[in-house]
């Protein structure tokens, strides 16, 4: 096993800022003190482990509910300013899951912002977004999600960026990687996650992010109804009504660690 984490550019990555939305923040991962952790706080446990003396830093700008542009206004200047060895960029996806929202303009837009973090950042990891054929009412965007992430990988390659692929990570098509909103990862979820970011940046891992599941008993039909009509009740008519008064869950949340600090 390597006894440093690093960077696909060769240098040992001994800082760490993650840029993004809810997804980043680590919504749907709760700790002990009531603040998220998420896949992007696991990520960096795992490159402190590797980094000599624990000299490892580590800041989270992420803010749930962000629109690219409100990502790329708030939390780009900072992540510039801080300069660290590497930046996770996971943005987009609130865009895409919008109707009227043109993957092909989004992808144009989030091109320019990782031209912008690749110029100063040593490296910079960018995000496809999930598979969503299992997933209700979101099963009909997967074509738009499809078409968002292939501009991810182009975009990728033509700035050298390692890719999170979240679409062709299939344990997380398991219900139990989900929080009940099934919009944001659960506990386990974000744990797979982080050890498939691992992986892209050619970190040993502990675990295998792609190790099945353990069997569970079949559900039934009914089983399967009465819980897609709580999740509709309890979170889809709520996120739908958000959006029709332009409210966004991030409003008055600020950056859970907005510094590079050691963890």
């Amino acid at each position: 096993m390597a006894n440093e984490s690093r960077s696909l550019s060769g240098g040992t990555i001994r800082s760490y800022a993650a840029v993004g939305d809810s997804f980043t923040e680590g919504v749907g991962d709760p700790g002990p003190d009531g603040t998220f952790v998420g896949w992007a706080d696991r990520l960096a446990v795992l490159l402190d482990d590797r980094t000599p003396e624990h000299t490892f830093r580590y800041a989270n700008l992420a803010v749930r509910g962000k629109l690219l542009d409100q990502i790329v206004e708030d939390q780009l200047p900072r992540a510039l300013e801080l300069a660290p060895d590497l930046v996770t960029f996971a943005a987009g996806g609130n865009d895409i899951i919008r109707p009227g929202t043109d993957p092909d303009d989004v992808a144009e837009r989030f091109e320019k912002a990782v031209a912008k973090l690749t110029s100063a950042v040593g490296t910079v990891m960018v995000t496809t977004g999930f598979d969503t054929r299992d997933v209700p009412v979101l099963k009909h965007l997967r074509g738009k999600i499809a078409t968002y992430n292939g501009h991810v990988r182009a975009v990728a390659d033509r700035y050298g960026c390692p890719v999170l692929d979240l679409w062709s990570l299939k344990t997380v098509q398991d219900r139990r990687a989900w929080d009940d909103d099934r919009l944001h990862l659960s506990p386990e979820g974000h744990t797979r996650v982080a050890l498939r970011a691992g992986l892209a940046l050619g970190v040993e891992v502990p675990a295998d992010p792609d190790q099945p599941w353990p069997p569970q008993p079949p559900r039934g039909t009914l089983e399967v109804r009465r819980d897609d009509i709580h999740w509709a009740r309890e979170f889809l008519v709520p996120w739908i009504g958000r959006r029709l008064r332009g409210e966004s869950s991030g409003d008055h949340v600020a950056a859970k660690r907005p510094d590079l600090l050691p963890l």
